[in-house]
Formats: structure tokens, C-alpha cells, sequence
């Protein structure tokens, strides 16, 4: 790809205690793709993301070796550990609605961030709600409570809050877990769209997702980084690897 390097990630290895979860993982994610990762349970995959900004330090035991640089920078030397959350959003695979209205979900880090003037949040609010496919729904009740939305409305509610801190890399860890088929396909069509502003990586356990969404695929097992490459080589009939080929046609996993 011709597109610069964002994130580069080298031999990095991440343990649990005596238990390494990652196996000196290496590769380069490059501005506006969306990288899908996937591979079964226990795979690494959320380490992975865990790791890029650093929500893995949440962890006690946790213990990272080799080195995630971001635009150049490694995120172990940050000092603004907040501001590299900002910059690197996440959305967890279940929802995680804050006991605030729907508006105020969204309003909550802009707000914290200093921006005050009403029009400017009502503005940011209604973009990152139609940007998560939920503004239709919720735009007459704005003011009730986030957490009597159902489940997939919670989901987008949670997707739209990462939006509003204007990431510039956006991780989703399994987005669609709690989603209906039709909205996913929704919020998918939003993250074709998002790719010309923002770099975006995948985690998933739908294959055909990746299939559908990624520009290229890497694919983990047990810690390994078995294969990465374009998307259509992944899940063509000659991957590198035989792995590749048994996990993307149901055969493993």
C-alpha cells in the first residue's frame, strides 16, 4: 500500500503472568484501510487492541516486550496516556452505556474536553448518532436514559460515544456481537465511509465481515500471527498458509 504507516508493531509480545498470550507479533496498519483481524477464541485478539492503547496496563500481571509505535511515536514513552485513548478509540464487544441520557452519552468527552457552545454539541451528538446508524431511532427521546435502549441500540449508543472524541484510529472488538443482522450491515456501510478519515481495525468472528469490510486481513492463532495480506488473498483458494485456508472455510476454529 502507497498510503503512510499509522501503527507499526514489532515482536511484540504480551504475557499474563507465566502465560504468553502473544507471540512476537509484527506488521504495520496504514492510514484509511481497515484492517480485519480475525481467528478463534483465545487467539490474541483483543490483547492485540488492548495493547495499542494501552487499556492493557488496566491488567495487573500484564507484561508487554517488543514495541507499538504510533505515527512513529511508541506508546509505552506517552505520557498523555488519555489524550492516546482519545486518538485510539474502542469499542468493546458488549455495550458499556454510561447512567447518563442519550445525549449526554455522547456529550460526556467532548464536554470534558472543553467544548461548551450548545449548537457545537448538538451538532456533534446528531453526527455521531447517524454516524452509528441510531440517530432515526432516538432522535425524539434524546433525553432518556442510554441504558433503556435494547441491546443493539446500546451497541450503536456505545459506537457513537467512541465517535465523539474524533479518533483518528478506531477499534471495534467484535462490534456486532449484540447487533442485529440488518443494523450491521448498516453500521458497515458507516465504516466504508469512515475510512477516508479514519484508520480503522477490525477485530471480528465473522469471517465473511472481514471478507465484505477489509482492504486486508490478519489472521491470529494461539498468539501467532499465521498469515496477513490482502483481503481477497486471505480468502482466495491459495493463502500462504494452510491454517489460513482451513480457519477462513470452517473447517477449524
Amino acid at each position: 500500500m502507497n498510503a503512510p504507516v499509522r501503527i507499526e508493531v514489532r515482536d511484540l509480545r504480551l504475557a499474563y503472568g507465566t502465560r504468553e498470550a502473544l507471540h512476537g507479533v509484527s506488521f504495520d496498519v496504514h492510514a484509511h484501510e481497515i484492517l480485519g483481524i480475525i481467528g478463534p477464541a483465545q487467539a490474541g485478539k483483543t490483547s492485540l487492541l488492548r495493547c495499542l492503547n494501552r487499556t492493557i496496563d488496566f491488567t495487573a500481571d500484564a507484561r508487554m516486550t517488543g514495541s507499538v509505535k504510533v505515527d512513529g511515536v511508541d506508546v509505552r514513552q506517552v505520557k498523555d496516556v488519555f489524550g492516546l485513548r482519545r486518538k485510539i478509540g474502542m469499542v468493546a464487544p458488549l455495550p458499556v452505556g454510561l447512567p447518563l441520557s442519550i445525549y449526554d452519552n455522547v456529550a460526556f468527552a467532548p464536554r470534558c474536553a472543553g467544548l461548551r457552545r450548545r449548537d457545537e454539541l448538538e451538532a456533534l451528538v446528531e453526527r455521531c448518532l447517524r454516524q452509528a446508524a441510531l440517530w432515526d431511532e432516538v432522535k425524539d427521546r434524546l433525553h432518556t436514559l442510554g441504558t433503556r435502549l435494547s441491546g443493539g441500540q446500546q451497541q450503536r449508543l456505545t459506537i457513537a460515544r467512541a465517535l465523539s472524541h474524533q479518533p483518528e484510529i478506531l477499534c471495534l472488538d467484535e462490534f456486532s456481537i449484540a447487533i442485529d443482522p440488518v443494523t450491521t450491515m448498516r453500521i458497515e456501510e458507516v465504516l466504508k465511509e469512515l475510512r477516508r478519515t479514519v484508520t480503522i481495525l477490525l477485530v471480528t468472528n465473522l469471517t465473511q465481515q472481514a471478507r465484505r469490510l477489509a482492504d486486508r486481513t490478519l489472521f491470529l492463532w494461539k498468539g501467532e500471527l499465521v498469515e496477513l495480506d490482502r483481503t481477497e488473498v486471505i480468502f482466495s483458494e491459495h493463502p500462504r498458509e494452510r491454517r489460513t485456508y482451513e480457519y477462513v472455510n470452517g473447517m477449524v476454529g
